[in-house]
C-alpha cells in the first residue's frame, strides 16, 4: 500500500511539474525566433516536454500495482 501511495504522490507531482513546465510564462523563455531544421524553438520545447510527461506518465502506469477490485474479484 505504501508504494501504491509514493506511486500516486509521483504521478501528482508529474503532472503539477508537468502544467508548470508548458504555462506561457516558460514556454515564452523559450520563444525565440531561433528554428532549428525550420522548426521554432518553441515547438521543440513544447513537443519535448509533451513527449517526457507521456512516457513518464506510462512507466509510472506499468510500475502502479493493480488493485483488488482491478481483478475482476468480488467481494
Amino acid at each position: 500500500m505504501a508504494e501504491r501511495r509514493k506511486l500516486e504522490a509521483a504521478m501528482l507531482a508529474l503532472t503539477v511539474f508537468g502544467t508548470l513546465l508548458i504555462v506561457p510564462p516558460l514556454a515564452y523563455i523559450f520563444s525565440q525566433p531561433i528554428s532549428h531544421f525550420g522548426v521554432p524553438q518553441v515547438v521543440i520545447y513544447l513537443f519535448a516536454w509533451w513527449a517526457l510527461i507521456i512516457t513518464a506518465t506510462v512507466l509510472l502506469t506499468h510500475w502502479m500495482p493493480r488493485d483488488s477490485a482491478d481483478n475482476g474479484e468480488s467481494e
